[in-house]
């Protein structure tokens, strides 16, 4: 049968990519999530400045000196608890602790955070704004990672 995207050959590639796409896609959503948090988690560990160290200055009991290290080795515990499989709810809770920070940057930073509140970031407003879809492949990473959710054959 003939659908609106062409011939049967094309079905069956159309067919083998969505296979492919469904073994593999939540695996390389995992890593991928898992290097975005590592390698910037790691840059202020390291002593760079980023966008998100502006939620240290959100923070009022100690110096951003000493908190951006600990926002990156808390990141980077964050990618390599999204590495290692069985660690992935670990990786999970540690996400969900953060993200109130950022949300907490954005509004007690919005003269930073926004070039027009609130519908205009800044630079800064940005990055801290790509944390919702941060959160969101979290979510959907949350949702495969029970044994009895699994389809057979799928590889996480």
């Amino acid at each position: 049968m003939k659908r609106w995207f062409g011939s049967e050959r094309l079905q069956e590639v159309d067919r083998r990519l969505a296979d492919w796409m469904e073994q593999w896609g939540h695996r390389i959503h995992r890593l991928t999530l898992a290097i975005v948090f590592l390698w910037f988690g790691t840059l202020k560990v390291a002593g760079y400045k980023s966008a998100t160290s502006l939620i240290a200055h959100t923070v009022y009991f100690t110096t951003p000196e000493i908190v951006v290290p600990i926002l990156g080795v808390w990141e980077v515990a964050i990618g390599i608890c999204l590495v290692i499989h069985p660690l992935v709810r670990i990786a999970l809770l540690l996400l969900a602790i953060r993200l109130p920070g950022t949300l907490l940057a954005l509004v007690l930073r919005a003269d930073v955070c926004f070039v027009e509140f609130p519908f205009v970031p800044s630079l800064e407003g940005q990055y801290l704004v790509k944390d919702f879809l941060l959160f969101g492949a979290a979510l959907v990473i949350g949702g495969t990672i029970r044994e009895e959710q699994r389809k057979p054959g799928i590889r996480h």
